[in-house]
This record gives structure tokens, sequence and C-alpha cells, in this order.
């Protein structure tokens, strides 16, 4: 079982080939759906979401296991919403939030297209938010 008790991990064995490989076992949870911007309702993804991460995140020195943590953690407070439906701008919001404690340059990365930045004046507040 993981620290945190999420999911068990498992070592086996084929028994064809013999080879090893691990997998995971998580609980089936219904996570609530996404509103996007044009009123579409979508399904939460965890693969959509972490490969958000792992895109603002390239060539930064953040490891996978920490992007686990911050996705579990969005996860965790998407289920403790207790709704059906959450919008996508919330959970951009979520994402940007765990992004900030992760790092800075991915926050701006991941902020200016969430944001749609126009120039750099936009860019310039983004930076003097994150030295405050």
């Amino acid at each position: 079982m993981a620290e945190d008790g999420g999911f068990i991990r498992r070592r086996r064995q084929c028994a064809h080939c013999e080879k090893r490989f691990t997998t995971y076992e998580r609980p089936d949870v219904s996570f609530p759906a996404v509103v996007k911007k044009d009123g579409r309702r979508i399904e939460f993804e965890r693969a959509k979401l972490l490969g958000s991460f792992k895109l603002a995140l390239r060539k930064r020195p953040v490891g996978t296991e920490q992007i686990d943590h911050a996705v579990e953690r969005i996860e965790e407070k998407l289920l403790n919403l207790g709704v059906r439906e959450v919008p996508s701008s919330r959970l951009g919001e979520l994402v940007m939030r765990e992004l900030k404690k992760l790092d800075k340059v991915a926050y701006v990365r991941f902020a200016s297209v969430y944001r749609s930045f126009e120039d750099v004046d936009e860019f310039k507040t983004v930076v003097d938010e994150i030295r405050k």
C-alpha cells in the first residue's frame, strides 16, 4: 500500500514470458464532470491532468513523484467538493495553485496558456505576483 493509502502497488510476473511488471490498483471513484467554457461537459481524465503538468514542467527539476502527489491533491479536492460538475476554470486554478508550489517557471508557462496572454504586460503581472 502507498504511504497515503491511496493505491496498492503490486509486483507481478507473467506466467507465459516470466517478465516482471508493476500494477497500481486505485479505488474506482466518480469524479465530477468538467464543464468547458463553451458549455460542453466532458469526463474528468487523470491522464489529461497529468499531461498538463508534464507539459508545463518539461525540462524543469521536478520529480515524477512530486507531480503524482500534486495530481492526487487535485483529485482529492475535486472529490471533496461534493459536486457533480466543476467548471474548467476551477480546475485550471487548482492546477495553477499546485504548479506555483512546485516550480515558478512552470507556473508562468501554464498561466500564459491558461489565461491566453496577449502581451508582455500580462507576463510581467504574473512574474510580479510570484515575486511577492
